[in-house]
């Protein structure tokens, strides 16, 4: 498989801030824009096997995205018909489930009653 690899407005977002975070505690340029070139081509090497990503389990089931890791980020993305569609650019340390997929739901004890 040769897919184009797309992103979405908002990962195009997320990607200008990880610029920004790389040169915020690099002060250098150069630096930021290596580490964002590096970071596009790891995303890239999915055009060829886009199904080599690591899979999002959510409570034991696929959620339909895969993830690529780059040192201190996750960039998630979903595998389409001729394309791969990167959704968001995280920092792996942050609660990405909830921000892929908002506040979970709450779930009822079974003891309790239903109206």
């Amino acid at each position: 498989m040769n897919d184009s690899v797309r992103y979405t407005p908002q990962a195009m977002r997320d990607m200008d801030a990880v610029w920004d975070g790389v040169y915020e505690a690099s002060k250098n340029y150069d630096i930021a824009d290596r580490y964002v070139d590096a970071f596009i081509e790891e995303i890239a090497a999915k055009r060829l096997f886009p199904f080599s990503g690591i899979p999002l389990q959510y409570r034991g089931l696929f959620t339909g995205f895969y993830s690529v890791n780059y040192k201190k980020y996750k960039a998630f993305y979903r595998v389409r018909e001729g394309y791969i569609e990167f959704i968001r650019i995280i920092m792996a340390k942050r609660d990405y489930m909830t921000i892929l997929f908002g506040e979970p739901e709450e779930v009822l004890d079974e003891t309790e009653t239903h109206i």
